[in-house]
């Protein structure tokens, strides 16, 4: 059992971010600001998928069109994203949005950090402050010599005590970098340096298939430690695939578990039936199911109901058959062409 870093909870739209609160999975949209109907599209998209917090850009003040539409076509919180300009986060406020990310370092004078503050804390409205590697002030990217833990740390607390100077404290605090070790080294410093919630994320991760392993080894080391409250993982490609893969990471370290667990096995020379096929078909046919079960793909009798017999159904091949087996009892020797339907008939009656 993990036990999770104790942060304050805060409020968000209908739910809650920290505290005991379960971890939320967000991303981002990426289709251009301007475009209205595209942008719609993406978040149900996002939505669908089950995506818990919807981010887009608002890079300027045409961009504030989007809040409106948005939050007509979807259910989930939005959080608009603003850098420099505290008028566009006063629009936000104005026009519903349920979330703001901001720097309060960078807009200004502290009338302006007031102004923001004071909307925020009238409409409900929690702010999250992203520090990445590139983007530290100079002064302290100057004392440390390079963007280390330590300096991400310090430039999140200066942002955060310039909030708290007008009495605002609903804060989640990012502190990303592209590489693994800084961003794991600057969350635990994090962690012990406060008690705001923490949106984990690998910032530029790269593309799909080293994006999920740098955010997996990233997110997922510091969340069995219990540090963590929101994620995103950053990919250069779908935002849905965002969703997909962080749900994936919560349900490998047991964080997820309104969902079936598969588990199979790697082959070997034992291995008589077309046992990768069969896995794809099942983790395929398992995309929508909602069972807190695990489900084992095996592909022989040596490691099917005796290695895997802690799952709750399985199948394990033989030569041109297979046995489904269930908590590492067998059920029942059938073909090979049968074992999909006879798992998924098993894994109905769960």
């Amino acid at each position: 059992m993990i036990e999770r870093r104790k942060s304050k909870k805060i409020r968000l739209k209908d739910t809650f971010i920290g505290g005991d609160s379960p971890i939320l999975v967000q991303s981002m949209l990426n289709v251009p600001a301007g475009d209205i109907d595209g942008s719609v599209e993406q978040a149900k998209e996002l939505a669908a998928a089950g995506c818990q917090i919807i981010r887009f850009a608002v890079p300027d003040e045409n961009a504030l069109s989007l809040i409106e539409p948005i939050k007509n076509a979807v259910d989930v919180p939005l959080v608009a994203d603003i850098h420099f300009d505290y008028r566009l986060a006063l629009g936000a406020a104005q026009r519903g949005i349920d979330k703001i990310r901001i720097n309060p370092g960078n807009i200004g004078d502290d009338s302006r950090v007031k102004a923001v503050a004071d909307i925020c804390r009238q409409k409900g409205i929690p702010i999250r402050i992203g520090v990445n590697s590139g983007s530290l002030e100079k002064e302290i990217l100057a004392r440390h010599g390079s963007p280390t833990p330590a300096a991400m740390v310090e430039s999140a607390m200066y942002h955060a005590r310039l909030l708290e100077k007008f009495d605002f404290d609903d804060i989640v605090i990012s502190i990303k970098s592209s590489d693994v070790n800084t961003m794991i080294s600057a969350y635990e410093l994090a962690a012990e340096e406060c008690d705001y919630p923490l949106h984990l994320g690998v910032t530029e991760a790269g593309t799909e298939r080293m994006g999920i392993i740098k955010s997996a080894v990233g997110i997922g080391s510091l969340l069995t430690r219990g540090i963590g409250d929101t994620i995103r993982v950053s990919l250069s490609d779908e935002p849905v695939k965002e969703v997909f893969a962080a749900f994936d990471i919560l349900k490998a370290i047991g964080l997820k578990n309104d969902c079936p667990y598969l588990i199979s096995c790697p082959t070997c020379g034992r291995t008589k039936i077309d046992l990768i096929g069969l896995a794809k078909q099942v983790e395929e046919k398992l995309k929508d199911c909602k069972k807190p079960i695990k489900v084992a793909v095996m592909g022989c009798a040596v490691n099917g109901p005796g290695e895997a017999k802690e799952a709750d159904i399985g199948v394990a091949g033989g030569d041109g058959s297979g046995l489904i087996f269930k908590k590492g009892e067998i059920l029942r020797k059938v073909p090979e062409e049968k074992l999909l339907e006879e798992l998924m008939k098993e894994i109905e009656k769960l």
